[in-house]
């Protein structure tokens, strides 16, 4: 047996009346049932090499959250609407597309379907269920499977891990300088990116300063640097997602600094982005946000992280008559 198949069920999910079933968002719990097997993926060397998904919300967001916190890049899960309470035998189409590659797939979607599939594959005394005799939201079922994805016959297969989310730590493993740490949250939230937007008006140079998503002071666009995107790249997604602007991106971090959430630091590497175009309210997607072209000095007093002052106060008397 040379291929492995993941099947995981999305996490816990709310349910919202007269919101489509599509649409159902994942619960906090879901989102961090995602993370741990996602974590627990990466530990054990088990992390897929494609990854398909319903696409329902619940599901895709469970396969994009596991991903990320096993410390891979989530952009190429495959959306595939035969997952959508699929039947065992949509399960087995969707399999035997791949043929003879690759060896570690995962199918992220829900039950009865993923149920009926194991209990196809691997009729054993091995439980995949719980007193409630169902697969619980989150859970995870590892299989050993034949050498092709084609025409998988009844008992072909060897259930090696069944894994729920709550037989799990509830932190999550960090690699730091002095060992291993436990932390509130996947290794990846800890290492962070903010971009300057600015731009010339009339030779002058102006910094672009938003809203915090609570409204209650500025900010500069920032985010979590996600895995498989480059620093910059991460950058300019959250200039785009927070502040609705797009633009060049420098390519070396002017600056860091760091601040304290999760229950630890938070490393923010921070990089100029010369703003080509704003996005109208319509397709800007945090358009809640209010923001504001303002001189430096102005950006700086806004700002409430001293490190960050100084590094646009810095930025500007470097560049502020580039222009001009």
């Amino acid at each position: 047996m040379t291929r492995e198949l993941l099947l995981l069920r999305h996490g816990k999910a709310k349910d919202p009346p007269g919101m489509a079933d599509r649409d159902r968002p994942l619960k906090t719990k879901g989102k961090r049932q995602a993370q741990r097997i996602g974590a627990w993926l990466q530990e054990h060397a088990l992390l897929p090499d494609v990854t398909v998904s319903s696409p329902a919300e619940r599901a895709f967001v469970t396969a994009e959250k596991m991903l990320k916190a096993g410390g891979t890049q989530a952009h190429d899960i495959i959306e595939d609407d035969r997952v959508y309470n699929a039947s065992c035998e949509a399960l087995l189409g969707v399999l035997a597309k791949f043929a003879g590659a690759p060896n570690r797939i995962m199918i992220v979607g829900h039950n009865p379907g993923l149920e009926d599939l194991v209990r196809y594959l691997a009729p054993s005394p091995f439980s995949i269920t719980d007193d409630s005799g169902v697969m619980k939201t989150g859970a995870l079922v590892h299989l050993e499977m034949p050498n092709d994805w084609r025409n998988l016959s009844g008992d072909c297969a060897k259930v090696a891990n069944y894994i729920r989310p709550k037989t799990l730590p509830e932190a999550f493993p960090f690699e730091a300088a002095n060992g291993r740490e436990w932390r509130d949250r996947p290794a990846y939230y800890y290492t962070q990116s903010a971009v300057i937007p600015y731009r010339f008006k009339d030779g002058v140079l102006e910094i672009l300063v938003i809203t915090s998503s609570k409204k209650n002071h500025w900010v500069v666009p920032k985010g979590i640097h996600e895995p498989g995107l480059s620093a910059q790249d991460s950058a300019a997604q959250e200039a785009e997602e927070e502040a609705g602007v797009r633009g060049r991106v420098h390519e070396t971090a002017i600056g860091t600094y760091t601040y304290e959430k999760w229950g630890a630091t938070c490393n923010v590497a921070v990089y100029p982005m010369a703003v080509t175009e704003e996005l109208s309210d319509t397709v800007w997607e945090e358009s809640h946000r209010h923001r504001r072209w303002v001189a430096p000095e102005v950006a700086a007093q806004h700002i409430k992280e001293d490190a960050l002052k100084a590094i646009i106060l810095d930025f500007a008397a470097a560049h502020g008559k580039e222009a001009r």
